[in-house]
């Protein structure tokens, strides 16, 4: 199905140009008009011919969301004799929310301030469908307590911002105005947020600056003559159509239909426009090339592969196939990326990925498909040309597929490398006697599978010149102490991690450790930090929390890490070279967190620790008839790749 919604494009028109003066003679020529002077015979090199270039006809690349949009309350006349909930447990409200709750009160004598310990928050409000035990009880306590309004606060991360929004999504779905508190670079966040769970406007006061950069005197002062003004305006002015309109666009058509057309040059413009891309060249979607891509998938175009948060948008084949095209991927590589599609809308993996620590999301592939196609295992990986276009892949699925995109959901403080591709080499796995990752999660050894993670970094790799296997265990666990949730170790006190080894390394550590649990068990043993180290990172420089600590000083907070986070006194770390033969310390691993792949460079002795978020492992469903498809396009059998 297809048809020009855009006959109206200005194309550039081909032909010679035919120049003409008064004194001059014409003269036409392929490449560049001359201006023949007849008096003195002079020619005049004017600009090159435009030469015709061929336009295409594209489709979109957005999946449609599944969300219906509310109709929303009237905004209050008022807000005397209102009964106002100020909540939300994030970026300062133990200062700001009750000012707030002083200026209602003294503005608003008759009005009633109900505060966060009364009431709760809802938290992020969960996706169609799925039910949240917190937002079930934030509702029942709006209802049981009649408020009229819903303050919340303050929005000051790319993951708290989702948080204390949950709460005005759930006081709209009541009917209950609300406005969020958000600080510069997330208020579109919020906004967005909401829209995409069904609440079309979202009022939102703008704290100027970043919260934990300022004292509680400037809290007080700003909350009084910035915010207070905003709350105020956000829940008594009534919301307009051209406010409710805005950012809402209709799903209305076919998806197959035509979205552009013109140049290379103006597609790649419109879709930059349209945050339909990345930024870089894509190739054209055009219907053809897409319709081609669905040969190497038993699904039918119009199947749903997932609704994907954050923007709740039911994904079809047709959409998997469409950002392929634009990634540079190759058509056998469907199978691959409707498996990695799934796999995006997995929690586990997706949690973290608004954050303003910019974790970077990545995948990795096992089973004979991979070898098959030829994506890379070995030295230089993710730079090869496969593994790019499925790494892109991911990329434009985030934006397109799941609606993160950058500055607006998605809120890295210094921004994101490009998502890429790995592959874990089964075959040295075997040969060391480990068994694969997939393997490990419950896989046939010749299944075919791809996980999705996220990690905080990315290179400073680590070279054991040590061929003693408890050695280089050790070298691990001091790696692993270092490379924690956040710089300094000053989030959460455990962590997921992937780590690379290369084969040499793994063989080393298998003489010893007869499987990666086996490994991961003395890591646990031996991967602990300082008491005073995590203390000092978590009091200074823990994200969102409070500032130096709270009301505790920097000893009393030792002791609090101490208790809450299993300190013991442990022997020293060889590598602290201390006096002391014993440290009180925290254990930084748990069990079931950590992936250890063997991959990369088979020359070199390499092992590289990645924090960052959780796993999504997805079976690749090939189709029934892919052992012809690859013969024709000149594939050796799957069954040739296959390891024992």
């Amino acid at each position: 199905m297809k048809s020009h919604l855009f006959p109206n494009i200005i194309m550039v028109m081909a032909g010679l140009f035919l120049c003409t003066d008064l004194n001059a003679q014409r003269i036409v020529c392929d490449e560049t008009c001359k201006l023949a002077d007849a008096t003195d015979n002079t020619a005049i090199s004017l600009a090159p011919a435009v030469k015709e270039e061929p336009g295409f006809a594209v489709v979109s690349p957005v999946g449609r969301s599944s969300v219906e949009l509310i109709q929303q309350a009237p905004r209050l006349q008022t807000l005397d004799g209102k009964t106002i909930a100020v909540v939300g447990v994030s970026f300062m409200t133990g200062i700001t929310h009750p000012e707030i709750k002083r200026l209602i009160l003294e503005n608003y004598p008759s009005a009633k301030v109900i505060l966060l310990d009364e009431i709760g928050i809802a938290g992020p409000y969960p996706a169609p469908g799925v039910t949240r035990k917190g937002k079930e009880e934030f509702q029942e306590k709006l209802k049981e307590m009649k408020v009229d309004a819903v303050i919340s606060g303050n929005g000051g991360c790319g993951l708290c911002t989702p948080k204390e929004t949950g709460s005005c999504i759930a006081a709209e779905y009541l009917g209950i105005p609300s406005v969020i508190i958000a600080g510069p670079g997330f208020v579109d966040q919020a906004k967005y947020t909401a829209l995409n769970n069904g609440v079309p406007v979202m009022r939102v006061a703008q704290y100027p600056g970043a919260f934990a950069t300022h004292t509680a005197d400037e809290l007080i002062k700003n909350t009084r003559e910035i915010l207070w003004p905003q709350i105020v305006e956000a829940l008594t002015k009534p919301i307009g159509q051209e406010e409710r309109e805005a950012g809402i666009s209709g799903n209305k058509g076919d998806i197959r239909d035509d979205a552009f057309f013109g140049t290379l040059d103006e597609i790649n413009e419109y879709f930059k426009e349209m945050k339909w891309s990345d930024g870089l060249p894509i190739v054209p979607p055009t219907f053809e090339k897409v319709e081609f891509f669905l040969k190497y998938t038993d699904m039918k175009w119009d199947d749903s592969v997932a609704v994907l948060p954050i923007a709740h948008r039911n994904t079809k084949v047709w959409h998997v196939a469409v950002n392929a095209v634009m990634a540079g991927c190759k058509p056998e590589y469907m199978p691959i990326l409707i498996a990695l599609t799934k796999g995006l809308g997995y929690g586990d993996f997706r949690r973290t990925l608004a954050s303003t620590h910019a974790w970077i999301p990545y995948s990795w592939l096992n089973g004979p498909v991979a070898r098959q196609l030829g994506i890379d295992c070995g030295q230089g990986q993710i730079n090869e040309t496969a593994n790019v276009a499925i790494g892109r892949f991911m990329n434009l699925a985030l934006m397109n597929l799941c609606g993160y995109y950058v500055k607006q959901d998605r809120m890295g403080t210094f921004g994101y490398p490009m998502s890429w591709c790995m592959v874990e080499d089964d075959a040295a796995c075997l040969r060391i006697g480990w068994k694969p990752y997939h393997v490990r999660k419950g896989f046939n050894l010749n299944d075919n599978t791809i996980t999705l993670g996220s990690t905080l970094l990315w290179g400073n790799n680590m070279a054991p010149s040590t061929t003693n296997p408890e050695k280089v265990m050790e070298l691990i666990a001091w790696d692993i102490s270092e490379r924690s949730q956040f710089a300094l170790g000053s989030g959460r006190q455990f962590t997921f991690r992937t780590i690379l080894m290369t084969e040499p390394v793994a063989a080393i550590l298998a003489g010893k450790y007869k499987s990666p649990e086996a490994l991961e068990k003395v890591l646990i043993e031996n991967s602990r930090r300082p008491v005073k180290e995590r203390a000092f990172a978590n009091y200074y420089a823990n994200p969102g929390g409070a500032k130096d600590g709270g009301q505790h000083n920097l000893r009393q907070y030792q002791g609090h890490i101490r208790k809450d986070e299993g300190g013991e006194m442990t022997p020293t770390p060889e590598w602290y070279d201390s006096p002391e033969s014993e440290q009180m310390t925290i254990p930084t691993m748990k069990r079931g967190m950590t992936a250890f792949l063997i991959t990369g460079d088979a020359a070199r002795n390499k092992v590289q620790t990645m924090p960052g978020g959780g796993y999504a492992t997805v079976k690749i469903e090939l189709p029934k008839d892919w052992n012809k498809l690859m013969a024709d396009l000149g594939y050796k059998p799957l069954k040739e790749f296959y390891v024992k």
